[in-house]
């Protein structure tokens, strides 16, 4: 009696694979390989360490330059309204330009200052010049970035401190971090002390984040106070694991700058008052451990009070949760290393608005644009994406990329929140009134990503990238449900 054909395994699986790779691109290599055999081979090249121009005084004083130009194109993007009767200010193109300049003084290895000047500035758009009103990075010249200075040798002692002007982020960037997409980033006036042993780190903080204002001196928000630590370890091998607790207490509101009826406030905006705790962990695989594969997750819960405007007016008992899960595989034979990946993100949002609860989760200070689909019509808020991940490396110099991603808004008693997890799509008044969409699908729409990056030369990047959004039936049930359309081209000078 024959035995039964067993079922295809993983390995089974790994195998083909690697056989597909090997006949579509290995054999033909090793074929023309063959030819050369009797030829001698010859050493390897040695590597010169790179000097580095900027850095003077052995080492004491070292300078980097930070040019960024990108060219943009929007379509519909905020409206989803087409024609020529619905022409919106934040359709069109526009020319945005980021020139960073900074220098680090490290008299020894104890002791680092760093302080960086930044210089940003938006051209050729119909928006407001205004860092924050209708989506604008707007116009800020030649303000202070960055001043902060480290006391510590972490090599030697396991302490160290940072006090002054910083870029922060922890984790992937999810709810504290450096803004890497926006013109102006995001600093905090901020002290950390670092405890730091070789298999694990915690940093406990106090910050304030920077508020960008137009025409004035940029300085932190006294009213937004954010406290909190963070933990990492790679104890287990195959993973880095981490837990977090943040606190933020906002007590101002600073308004919509959206709205028609709000006066020029020079600068952006960064939502009403709050009061609440944010306790999380976080895992990410370790590529030297599991071969092809790898695994994130991040998993977020938040306790605390909000308000509609400021601490006058109605409050809410904060409740709310997020999780973000994701999983890829990379064909590490195959020419170009091309990597298939999914991940799903979801975030509460509110299922009742009438009572004196809300479960619309707070998204903090993200860095978010290659998160939740590259046009930024969502945050990390009232939200469902499904996304799908393709990617791959013709060489060493040249990343390609594809995105899909479907969005659904886990309640629609609440809002659709944009990027920065405060704006809202479709769901204020021209006097600023809120107005929800009980009743429409929640089906939001599909959106696609195409981005190509170069790398020409050394210390230059370039990167262009294409993205279209399929309007769902949640724009169809309430109002304009055109698609919309966004392209780049971008150039970082790096060094």
């Amino acid at each position: 009696m024959s035995n039964p054909t067993p079922p295809i395994s993983l390995k089974n699986l790994r195998s083909i694979a690697k056989l597909f790779c090997a006949v579509l691109f290995v054999l033909p290599v090793t074929m023309r390989a063959g030819e050369q055999l009797a030829a001698k081979p010859s050493p390897p090249p040695v590597e010169k360490k790179e000097v580095n121009p900027l850095s003077f005084w052995d080492g004491k004083i070292i300078l980097d330059i930070d040019e960024r130009v990108r060219l943009e194109v929007r379509n519909n993007n905020r409206d989803f309204s087409a024609g020529t009767g619905h022409h919106e200010v934040t359709d069109g193109t526009w020319l945005l330009n980021r020139f960073r300049l900074g220098m680090a003084f490290v008299p020894s290895p104890w002791i680092k200052v760093y302080g960086q000047t930044q210089d940003s500035r938006e051209a050729f758009s119909e928006r407001p010049n205004i860092p924050g009103v209708n989506g604008a990075e707007g116009d800020d010249q030649w303000d202070l970035r960055q001043a902060s200075i480290a006391i510590g040798n972490l090599k030697e002692f396991p302490l160290q401190v940072t006090i002054g002007r910083q870029a922060i982020t922890y984790g992937d960037g999810r709810l504290v971090a450096d803004s890497k997409w926006g013109n102006f980033g995001r600093t905090f006036d901020a002290a950390r002390l670092r405890f730091e042993e070789p298999h694990w780190w915690v940093e406990g903080f106090f910050m304030r984040p920077v508020q960008i204002v137009r025409g004035e001196f940029n300085e932190s928000d006294s009213s937004d106070n954010f406290g909190g630590a963070y933990f990492s370890t790679d104890y287990l091998s195959f993973q880095t694991s981490d837990l977090y607790v943040y606190y933020r207490d906002k007590q101002d509101n600073q308004p919509d700058l959206s709205t028609a009826n709000t006066i020029d406030p020079q600068g952006s905006w960064n939502g009403p008052a709050a009061r609440f705790v944010t306790i999380g962990t976080r895992f990410k695989s370790n590529p030297k451990k599991l071969g092809p594969w790898d695994y994130s997750g991040e998993f977020v819960y938040e306790n605390g009070d909000l308000w509609a405007s400021d601490r006058n007016s109605k409050q809410f008992d904060l409740s709310a949760f997020a999780l973000a899960i994701s999983g890829g595989y990379t064909f590490k034979d195959c020419h170009w290393s091309p990597r298939v990946g999914m991940e799903y993100d979801f975030a509460t949002g509110d299922d009742d608005p009438t009572n004196s609860s809300s479960h619309s989760f707070q998204n903090l200070f993200p860095s978010a644009h290659d998160k939740y689909g590259l046009m930024d019509e969502f945050g990390w808020r009232n939200m469902h994406d499904l996304r799908f991940q393709l990617s791959a490396k013709p060489s060493k110099k040249v990343d390609l990329e594809f995105h899909y991603h479907a969005f659904w808004l886990a309640n629609t008693e609440d809002f659709w929140f944009r990027n920065n997890g405060i704006s809202t799509l479709r769901t204020r008044t021209p006097t600023g009134q809120d107005v929800r969409t009980v009743g429409a699908s929640n089906f939001a729409g599909h959106e696609i990503d195409f981005v190509v990056g170069v790398e020409p030369i050394p210390h230059v990047k370039v990167s262009t990238g294409y993205s279209h959004f399929f309007a769902g039936q949640y724009l169809a049930d309430t109002g304009a449900h055109d698609d919309a359309d966004f392209g780049y081209v971008m150039t970082t000078f790096l060094f």
